[in-house]
């Protein structure tokens, strides 16, 4: 099993070599420090595993306060993926403060034989009690990893919403690896975490038990993460082109129009211009179209086109562009000229670019699948 270790640790460095050889985004940036994290630890794991946690008591309790790292990594790491105007600041690096408090704990109890006797992860007969504050850092240390899984599920709802306010479709934006790996991984880190605070409250299981399983699981979300996370690109691309000063922004936009409000009679303009647009031009049918690219072809702020949408038309970015792709599927289903395509064709044709994105809103949208739609069409069409 220390081979894989060693595998997992070298997997995690060679991600993080192939990172850095290209032009790293704020994401890539947090992985990589994540992948060199993850690649050190497994492999020194591999390396030394068992006589670590017998021969050298307080490194062994250092080696472990490492893993309070994965939760802030993991939060930054959606964190930059997610939200406009990510950055690292010294808010966020906060989050690694109960790891420089562990350590530094640590370092200070070294000087004092009567409380670092108490320091040790194995159970062996007349070893000194824990101290309270070891035990409260190692009581952090479970609790970091449910903690941070819980917040990274918040941070994918308030992608949902970014993404349904600001996509027409949800394609490669959705970081629905991300959510399986953040679902399956939390799952199972829990459970491990459980079992070895039943091993060291109640000295049931044995230590290599609980810190082969932990590294093990370490091993495969390295593999994952590594894979996954270096094809990841940024869902907010123009972040970056921003950085090169050749992009005029919506946020830009939102600057500079800021704290102007609109009148009943510009927000009835604003909506039929967009319709006039979007019917004419059938812009829709871009499957990538995104607010601010619409929001630049009309001239309009990012912000008051988003409330224009929100407010005249009653629905987000993304359902009043896929209405109008429906429309466009439930027409042509409907018209000869297209009977030789299939469905899926159609939709396609239509500015959708995701079969399971196409029957997930067909079906929202009208009640019953693309297949049901077209079966009813010759009893839709049947004369009185």
């Amino acid at each position: 099993m220390h081979y894989l270790f060693l595998i997992a640790g070298f997997n995690a460095i060679f991600f993080a070599l192939l990172l850095f050889q290209k032009k790293m985004a704020r994401h890539d940036k947090i992985l990589f420090c994540w992948l060199i994290y993850l690649g050190f630890y497994t492999g020194f794991y591999g390396l030394f595993s068992h006589k670590l946690f017998t021969a050298y008591h307080l490194l062994s309790s250092s080696f472990v306060s490492l893993l309070m790292l994965n939760g802030p990594f993991l939060y930054l790491y959606i964190s930059s993926l997610i939200q406009h105007s990510f950055r690292l600041n010294t808010g966020r690096l906060l989050h690694f403060l109960p790891f420089l408090l562990f350590n530094l704990y640590l370092l200070i109890a070294s000087f004092f034989p009567g409380i670092s006797e108490g320091i040790r992860l194995d159970h062996v007969e007349h070893a000194s009690k824990p101290p309270f504050l070891f035990n409260l850092f190692l009581t952090l240390t479970v609790l970091s990893g449910p903690v941070y899984f819980l917040s990274s599920i918040q941070l994918f709802k308030k992608l949902d919403i970014n993404i349904f306010n600001n996509f027409s479709s949800d394609t490669n934006v959705n970081l629905n690896w991300l959510r399986k790996l953040v679902y399956s991984f939390g799952i199972v880190w829990t459970m491990l975490m459980v079992t070895t605070t039943i091993h060291h409250i109640f000295h049931l299981f044995s230590l290599a038990f609980c810190t082969d399983g932990i590294s093990l699981s370490l091993s495969l979300f390295v593999i994952l993460i590594g894979y996954f996370g270096l094809k990841q690109k940024e869902i907010f691309p123009q972040e970056v082109i921003e950085e090169k000063n050749t992009y005029v922004t919506a946020d830009k936009n939102k600057e500079k129009y800021a704290g102007i409000p609109m009148t009943e009679e510009e927000l009835n303009d604003c909506a039929e211009k967009i319709s006039h647009f979007v019917e004419t031009e059938k812009a829709y049918l871009n499957p990538d179209l995104s607010l601010p690219q619409l929001a630049e072809t009309l001239d309009v702020p990012s912000h008051h086109l988003s409330r224009v949408i929100n407010d005249q038309f009653g629905v987000n970015f993304f359902n009043f562009i896929n209405r109008y792709r429906i429309e466009e599927v439930k027409a042509k289903i409907g018209n000869p000229e297209f009977q030789n395509l299939s469905i899926l064709g159609i939709a396609y044709d239509s500015g959708f670019n995701s079969k399971s994105a196409f029957n997930r809103v067909f079906k929202k949208m009208e009640g019953m699948t693309p297949s049901e739609y077209r079966k009813q069409l010759p009893k839709l069409h049947q004369p009185d």
